[in-house]
């Protein structure tokens, strides 16, 4: 257990997190009175995306409280060895941002000490949601998340656990393993957190070739362009409904004088009852797919997906209300990135 200090961005010394490399040594760990325990899983490898799930644990923990960081790169998330060993490891960089982020202590446990004896028999399945989008690229992979969630959170006994947004899919199987098996923690999901040129942070995008981070760039460009496409045609419906209240949509934009967006709304409302669903899958398409046509660094999309968030089922194209999840992922290059963005039909209605 480490006891040096750090000096903070006040000035003042403060102790470093308490190194624990062993379930007895996080048993041992002090544990407040009456105070909340936050923690915040993670496979090392820390960025500004993980600093910001440290800092709302720190926070949500309050002053008196203990955020509690675990780094442990779990062997069951991955397909392929060749991608488990080439998974990033930098514990020592690693301290210095937990320490800098609030972090209390930080549990760094070997794979023998969470899997003593080898690979588990007895494991969590994430059922038919762990099959669709990530689960059907990554055969298992989201069993060994669970799995490795469930022991980790047995082991550090949480009152809080922090999770990004960015896997979407992985909060939302956790969020439901906690539900149906009755853990006694509360799950709080954090916005995804992107670098100024808009790709999400992923300790992966360190893989990426200057030439292919641009290419890279095209999921969020998707995301962001089909979050527009839906806001501007639900804010064109909505004008149309109040200058032609009880007649059609098209006829309204048409009194508008927007002849272009009358027709493409008629065209769309023709087609289906909506709309808004497809114009936002092809959107984003349109843009992945200028992005795969690229003579160097192409993007190889894998899956454009707009989901359902309480199950990652497709939504329908007659979906006229209610939240979902535009998922992507895609391969440039070796790196694989994943990315998604939160959409809200009907929101002016």
């Amino acid at each position: 257990m480490t006891t040096s200090s750090r000096t903070g961005n006040t000035g003042t010394t403060a102790p470093t997190p308490a190194l624990l490399r062993t379930a007895a040594e996080l048993d041992a760990l002090p544990r407040p009175a009456g105070a909340e325990r936050a923690v915040v899983m993670t496979m090392g490898a820390l960025h500004e995306g993980h600093a910001t799930l440290i800092r709302t644990a720190r926070e949500a923990a309050g002053p008196d409280g203990q955020v509690v960081v675990t780094v442990f790169v779990n062997p069951l998330q991955f397909g392929e060895s060749a991608d488990l060993d080439r998974y990033p490891r930098t514990l020592d960089a690693d301290l210095e941002t937990a320490a800098a982020a609030g972090a209390d202590a930080v549990f760094a446990p070997g794979v023998d000490e969470v899997y003593p004896g080898g690979e588990p028999q007895v494991r969590i399945t994430a059922g038919p949601m762990g099959e669709r989008l990530e689960g059907a690229s990554r055969p298992g992979h989201f069993d060994g998340m669970l799995t490795v969630v469930a022991k980790l959170l047995h082991l550090t006994r949480p009152d809080e656990a922090f999770y990004g947004q960015k896997d979407a899919q992985q909060l939302a199987l956790i969020t439901r393993m906690v539900r149906d098996l009755n853990f006694g923690v509360r799950i709080t999901g954090v916005p995804t957190v992107r670098d100024p040129d808009g790709l999400a942070l992923s300790s992966r995008n360190r893989f990426l070739s200057p030439q292919e981070r641009h290419t890279a760039l095209a999921l969020p460009r998707a995301l962001f362009a089909a979050q527009d496409r839906l806001a501007a045609q639900q804010a064109l419906h909505e004008r149309a409904k109040a200058t032609a209240p009880g007649g059609d949509r098209a006829a309204g934009l048409n009194k508008l004088g927007e002849a272009r967006a009358a027709a493409d709304a008629q065209a769309v409302a023709l087609a289906r009852p909506n709309g808004a669903p497809a114009a936002v899958r092809a959107t984003a398409r349109a843009i992945l797919e200028e992005a795969a046509a690229r003579d160097r660094h192409p993007l190889v999309l894998d899956y454009l997906a707009l989901v359902d968030p309480a199950d990652f089922t497709e939504i329908p194209d007659d979906r006229e209300s209610g939240d979902a999840i535009l998922a992507v992922a895609a391969r440039v290059g070796e790196t694989r990135l994943i990315d998604n963005i939160p959409l809200t039909f009907g929101a002016l209605t």
